[in-house]
């Protein structure tokens, strides 16, 4: 063994241990090793930094900017919501709805992503649903580690591995070369998390959210049956007038709140009053603020057709209009003076539609009730103009927001663009008419021209510690050839268990990924065992893409420590988990996997 090698093998060793200590973060670790295989003499500096080039490392980076486009124009929430929504209560079918779910979205977007945007929906079914978290976070994360193994963009450890077959002068895998194996495995974790979550009962009940929801302020400001919305007839007096000008009008006793409209794809279309003349077939969106008024007659005499409104008081618009508690400040120009005439709607967007003096809401006469220092208002519009108004000069303090805000796609009327520049990407990819990285640029592209994204959420979108930790190991698999550290692996390895057969190998190259993927990122363990794996395949004289494939399952394997992957990290605390449960759901539902990859990884590929 060569001084090289050994130094090599040192940094490796620190890298592990470091990692396994969570101390410093991960890309910092990544970063110390850049830093310090240059001395090795194995490698120069150039070689060092060479990953940030790495057409993987830049097609990452893409499917971030990608996933965030379906988050911003509420796709992601909508499929979630929708499928979730099928279980109504039930504890089997809302994990079933739940995973499958879970493994489709993964497949196409960051599974950390995925993640994120469940937590917060799992924990709202598990309030309402009187279940435990614990029984859902489990098969949440199960789900979006398995998700991985479902196409070739699913997750980091697919393209690393990719990568160096493309650098070992073989094709690479084809979009979907993974789902032959990740469909049985998602099957597979769905049926064992139905007789795992009982493992997983405990765990305290969800508390109360601290922040209001929507519906808490509908029946505190007494607002249920004071909203309409009414198609304008063809044959209607407000035809033609200006929709905001009407409130001291024909509208009188009422707020136009907003527009509605039927869009180019079909979708609703809800757009400011403000300045925006009516057209026939146009749906206005009223809040009726004195109830003396016969709401019915005045529809019937203006020509405005009644609809049905979903949810209570706007409940179901609340991702285009929004409510917020605002609190008149010390020297507010408002005090002293009535809504009426402080014109938020005119000058701002926002109705009034709820006051209290002290702990009291009102209920009648809003409009020309005086503003005093101290008083609440309910104020109902768009987000952006809610969040505006509170750094604003009026002297309004922002005193509560809805937990419905956090779930507000602000670009949601692109929802169709975001779907259609998915699957051109998809498209490109799977046909191989551009390369990958170029079909997610394009994709990327479109998205920001579409208006699904812009420039400052796609750069936030990015998970750039990710990238560091990828780019950070890379060297390490050159390294480690050059100092003939990868024959070494694969040759402890062939002596160990090559005579027992290909699929005994494949086995143990899935074992040794998962062990230590339990103790250091799966991207990591990836970078280094797929040099491992092919150097093997080239020592039995056998096809590649087996030993690679195993590398990219296992890595996604990642189901028995909280350590091993973002996903899991991100709910343990919401699940209530311990290190130790983990250790329990996880290790059989490894060893299950490795006999499915054992099984089908041949049969598919061939050996």
């Amino acid at each position: 063994m060569s001084m090289e090698l050994l130094l090599v093998l040192g940094l490796l060793a620190a890298a592990i241990v470091l990692f396994s200590l969570g101390r410093p973060r991960a890309d910092v670790v990544a970063l110390l090793m850049v830093a310090a295989l240059p001395f090795t003499g194995v490698i120069d500096v150039g070689e060092a930094i060479a990953g940030f080039s790495d057409p993987s490392i830049v097609l990452i980076a893409l499917l971030f900017v990608l996933g965030e486009g379906l988050v911003r124009t509420g796709l992601a929430q909508r499929m979630s919501t929708l499928i979730l929504h099928v279980a109504r209560g039930n504890e089997a079918v809302l994990v079933v709805a739940l995973m499958l779910a879970v493994g489709a979205m993964g497949s196409v977007m960051s599974s950390t992503g995925v993640v994120a945007i469940f937590v917060p929906i799992v924990l709202r079914i598990a309030r309402s649903s009187r279940i435990a978290p614990g029984r859902l976070m489990m098969p949440l994360s199960v789900a979006a580690l398995v998700s991985g193994m479902m196409t070739l963009v699913a997750t980091a450890p697919n393209l690393v591995v990719h990568g160096e077959l493309l650098r070992e002068g073989h094709a690479g895998f084809a979009f979907f070369d993974f789902l032959p194996f990740g469909a049985p495995v998602l099957a597979l974790a769905i049926g064992y998390m139905l007789f795992a979550r009982r493992w997983l009962g405990g765990g305290a009940p969800v508390p109360s959210p601290r922040a209001p929801r929507l519906q808490d302020w509908i029946g505190e400001y007494r607002l249920e049956g004071r909203a309409f919305r009414v198609r304008v007839g063809a044959g209607s007096p407000l035809v033609g007038r200006v929709a905001s000008a009407l409130e001291d009008d024909e509208l009188a006793g009422m707020n136009v709140l907003a527009i509605e409209q039927l869009g180019r794809f079909g979708q609703r279309l809800l757009l400011s009053a403000q300045g925006r003349r009516l057209m026939p077939g146009d749906a206005l969106l009223l809040d009726l603020h004195e109830p003396g008024i016969d709401a019915p007659a005045m529809f019937e005499a203006l020509r405005l057709e009644p609809l049905p409104l979903e949810g209570a008081y706007f409940s179901g618009y609340a991702n285009d209009i929004g409510m917020a508690e605002m609190m008149v400040a010390v020297n507010s120009p408002l005090a002293g003076v009535s809504a009426r005439r402080a014109r938020l709607q005119e000058r701002h967007e926002l109705a009034v539609i709820g006051l209290k003096h002290g702990r009291t809401a009102e209920v009648r006469d809003l409009e020309d009730q005086p503003l005093e220092v101290g008083d609440t208002l309910l104020v109902a519009g768009p987000w952006p103009a809610i969040r505006a108004l509170g750094a604003g000069p009026d002297g309004l303090i922002l005193l509560n927001l809805p937990l419905e805000s956090d779930e507000v796609a602000p670009a949601a009327a692109r929802a169709p663009f975001a779907l259609a520049c998915l699957l051109l990407t998809i498209g490109l990819m799977v046909s191989g008419a551009v390369p990958n990285v170029h079909a997610a640029l394009i994709g990327c592209l479109l998205m920001g021209l579409t208006g699904c994204l812009d420039l400052r959420s796609a750069y936030r979108s990015i998970h750039w510690p990710s990238l560091v930790l990828i780019v950070g190991m890379l060297p390490f698999s050159l390294a480690l050839q050059r100092t003939g550290g990868v024959d070494l692996a694969a040759d402890l390895l062939l002596e160990a268990v090559g005579g027992a057969g290909p699929r005994v190998v494949l086995a143990a190259i899935f074992a040794v990924t998962a062990i230590f993927g339990m103790f250091i990122s799966n991207t990591a363990i990836a970078v280094l065992m797929a040099p491992v794996a092919l150097a093997i395949a080239q020592h039995l004289g056998l096809s590649p893409y087996p030993f690679a494939m195993t590398v990219a399952l296992a890595a996604s394997a990642a189901f028995m420590t909280p350590v091993s992957s973002p996903v899991n990290a991100l709910v343990v605390g919401p699940g209530g988990y311990r290190f130790g449960d983990f250790v329990k759901v996880g290790t059989p539902l490894a060893l299950l996997t490795l006999l499915v990859v054992v099984l089908l990884v041949p049969w598919v590929f061939g050996m």
